[in-house]
């Protein structure tokens, strides 16, 4: 009987149409506050904070705090399948929804720039992206380290990861951490070896600083070192938004 009850809760919560609404705009991945969730929903952001609570508490989403705000986002891949199947039976005509739009305007910074001392934007998540599926480093909500492999790879890349570690007294494989980025609301690289990285790419000359802004360039020798060494996914970094 458990079983049912949890089954009824689960379908009741997913169930309702505000509800629906902030589960679908979250399974492109992103982490989202209350506020851009309500606007979705087209709810008020006291409603949505009640909803999310719920959903928070069966374990249907996970809240996230950093800085100022509250982010939300799928809990589990679990979840996420359940909610693309019910999408998969529901489907039909699409009824258009716009997407929120999230962090800073200029195309500039959204593209690449700096979060206080490691790389962010599309660029930084690409970044972290690769270095996760080449096996280089593992994250997850809240932690991460970086592998043998990648600790062979920041050696190529000219980073002393052993250094980086001697310097705060740990393993040399856990110093790294995600960020969630602003704009894209998936993680980029932070930690010892992201601000490391981000260091050695403006040394390297693999980007160059955009005056009188936080937006940085990927140069063409940066481009290449990205995606032949790191493994950047070249149609992750559009060439024209960067170099």
């Amino acid at each position: 009987m458990a079983g049912y009850a949890r089954f009824a809760e689960i379908a009741a919560l997913a169930g309702d149409p505000a509800r629906a609404s902030m589960l679908h705009a979250l399974m492109d991945g992103r982490a989202l506050t209350a506020g851009e969730l309500a606007h979705v929903a087209g709810i008020t952001p006291q409603t949505a904070s009640g909803h999310l609570a719920q959903m928070v508490s069966s374990h249907l989403l996970h809240a996230q705090h950093q800085g100022r705000h509250r982010y939300f986002r799928i809990a589990t891949p679990q979840i996420a399948h359940m909610i693309e199947s019910i999408m998969q039976v529901a489907s039909g005509p699409e009824v258009l929804r716009v997407a929120p739009v999230t962090g800073p305007r200029d195309v500039a910074l959204r593209t690449a720039r700096t979060c206080y001392n490691h790389l962010a934007g599309r660029l930084g998540v690409a970044l972290a992206d690769a270095l996760v599926r080449e096996g280089n480093v593992e994250l997850d909500c809240d932690a991460g380290l970086v592998t043998e492999n990648g600790i062979r790879l920041f050696e190529r890349l000219g980073i002393d990861t052993a250094r980086l570690a001697s310097r705060r007294g740990t393993s040399a494989r856990v110093l790294c951490r995600p960020c969630l980025d602003w704009s894209e609301r998936r993680a980029h690289l932070a930690g010892a070896v992201g601000s490391a990285l981000c260091a050695r790419s403006f040394e390297a000359g693999w980007i160059a600083r955009v005056a009188g802004t936080r937006a940085v360039a990927v140069t063409p020798q940066g481009y290449r070192v990205l995606c032949e060494t790191i493994g950047v996914r070249a149609d992750a970094l559009r060439k024209p938004d960067f170099a």
